[in-house]
C-alpha cells in the first residue's frame, strides 16, 4: 500500500504526510513545475506543465491497493479501474457505485456554467473538513491492512 497524491492545490498535504509517516506508508506527491512543496516525509514527483500531465503520471504509477488522493473526478474514475481506493481532499470516497453519478453531475454543471457564464465559488475550508478527511484516510488505511 502506498499513498499517491494529486499535489497541485492539495490543502491537506500536512495531514497526509503526518499520517503516512506515523503508519510507515510510502507517500508520493505528484505536482507540476508551478507547485513546489516541501514535505518532510514524501517523495515529490515533479512533471512538466501540461494538460492533465500530473494526473496521467499519477495514474500511470498507481497500482492495486494504493490510496489515491485527488479531487479530480476524471482521475478518480481512472484510478478506480486499477482497484485503488480514492478519496477527495474533503474526505469523500470515490467508489464504483458513485463515480458515474458524480461525473454526470460535473458535466451538467459544466454545461450550465457555459450557458449562463456563471462562476461558482467554493466555501472556505474548515477544521471540520480537515477532520472528515483525516478520519476517512485512517478508515481506508485500516481497511487495506
Amino acid at each position: 500500500m502506498r499513498i499517491l497524491v494529486d499535489g497541485d492545490s492539495c490543502p491537506v498535504l500536512d495531514i497526509i504526510s503526518h499520517i503516512a509517516k506515523k503508519n510507515n506508508i510510502e507517500l508520493l506527491v505528484f505536482t507540476d513545475l508551478n507547485h513546489q512543496h516541501q514535505l518532510e516525509y514524501a517523495k515529490i514527483i515533479t512533471v512538466d506543465q501540461g494538460f492533465q500531465s500530473v494526473d496521467m503520471r499519477l495514474y500511470n504509477q498507481s497500482k492495486a491497493d494504493d490510496i489515491i488522493i485527488t479531487s479530480d473526478y476524471g482521475l478518480a474514475a481512472l484510478a478506480l479501474s486499477e482497484q485503488t481506493a480514492v478519496i477527495s481532499f474533503s474526505g469523500r470516497e470515490f467508489t464504483n457505485n458513485n463515480i458515474e453519478r458524480l461525473l454526470a453531475h460535473r458535466h451538467r454543471q459544466f454545461k450550465e456554467r457555459r450557458r449562463t457564464a456563471r462562476h461558482t465559488s467554493h466555501k472556505k475550508r474548515s477544521e471540520k473538513d480537515d477532520l472528515r478527511f483525516k478520519n476517512k484516510l485512517l478508515e481506508i488505511i485500516k481497511r487495506f491492512r
